[in-house]
This record gives structure tokens, C-alpha cells and sequence, in this order.
């Protein structure tokens, strides 16, 4: 079954999932990788919006799900400033 999972269905779900286990608003899909045991998905949600936008405060977050799809666990890799550069 995972075989028909596209990986666009793949961060879709995980995005959809973390967006309401999590009650904020999702931004996007940063990354998707695959392992022996499923999928990892790095999602983006907006966790405070402020003005101007620059300053909104974000959330990565890592989805794992498995072979099937399925969400099993998340966890807040990071959080920051829209408008803030990574070293």
C-alpha cells in the first residue's frame, strides 16, 4: 500500500494532521524523506501572527508517519521569526 503513496499525498496528510493536532495554521512543506520504517516529514505552521509578517513566529515541526501513512509522532524541531536568516 505505501507503493501508491506519491510523496505529495505523503506531506499533504502530514501537513493536514499536524495543522489540526497542533490548532495553527499550516505554511508549508519543508522536507519529505523516506525511511525503512515510513516517512518524515518537516512541516512549517504559523504559530503567532503579528504585524508587520516579518515578525509572525514559526514552527518546524519532524511528522513521522508510517509505511501506510499513517501519522504516529511529531516533535518541534525549531522555532523563529519569519523574517529571521539562518547562519
Amino acid at each position: 500500500m505505501a507503493e501508491s503513496l506519491s510523496l505529495r499525498k505523503i506531506g499533504k496528510r502530514a501537513l493536514d494532521e499536524l495543522s489540526e493536532l497542533v490548532g495553527c495554521p499550516a505554511e508549508g512543506i519543508i522536507g519529505v524523506s523516506r525511511h525503512d520504517d515510513g516517512w518524515v516529514v518537516t512541516v512549517e505552521l504559523l504559530e503567532m501572527g503579528r504585524v508587520p509578517e516579518t515578525t509572525d513566529v514559526l514552527g518546524s515541526y519532524d511528522v513521522q508517519l508510517d509505511r501506510n501513512g499513517d501519522v504516529v509522532g511529531y516533535h518541534r524541531v525549531r522555532r523563529y521569526l519569519r523574517g529571521s536568516v539562518e547562519d
